[in-house]
């Protein structure tokens, strides 16, 4: 019995994780470029959160890329990427609903509870001292106008 082996070309492989490398590349520099262009855009512009947004998708597509093809997900089968995917999927869910509920914590807690109301709004009266004068009770329970 003759075996046949074939054994598949090394150049389509390589070639294969150039061009990833490539598109990896040219993503980055877009969003250095972007970074960098938004940095002169005032702060509460919309087309400097636009900005941000286009960030993250592309910082989301080289994710897909740098998962697919260097830790080879693109290649398994159906299944074993799920196992992957929906726990990451729920993770991200989690952390996104974590922020929000601390956002939300940290700017209503001083409208529902008064004890945690802001220390700074609290006036603290002064205090008068008589170092020569020792005061009875029966000139404390006095009103002010009859004291001498």
């Amino acid at each position: 019995m003759e075996h046949t082996h074939t054994e598949q070309h090394e150049g389509g492989g390589t070639k294969e994780i150039w061009k990833v490398t490539i598109i990896l590349t040219i993503l980055t520099i877009v969003e250095l470029g972007l970074g960098f262009w938004m940095m002169g855009m005032p702060l509460e512009s919309s087309l400097r959160l636009a900005v941000k947004g286009a960030i993250v998708i592309l910082m989301m597509v080289k994710a897909f890329y740098i998962v697919a093809y260097f830790m080879h997900l693109k290649h398994e089968i159906k299944n074993l990427i799920m196992t992957i995917v929906v726990p990451l999927a729920l993770f991200i869910w989690f952390i996104i609903a974590f922020l929000y509920d601390g956002n939300s914590f940290k700017h209503l807690r001083n409208t529902y509870d008064p004890h945690f109301k802001e220390q700074s709004t609290i006036k603290v009266e002064k205090k008068e001292h008589n170092e020569g004068k020792h005061a009875t009770e029966d000139e404390h329970a006095k009103p002010a106008e009859e004291k001498h």
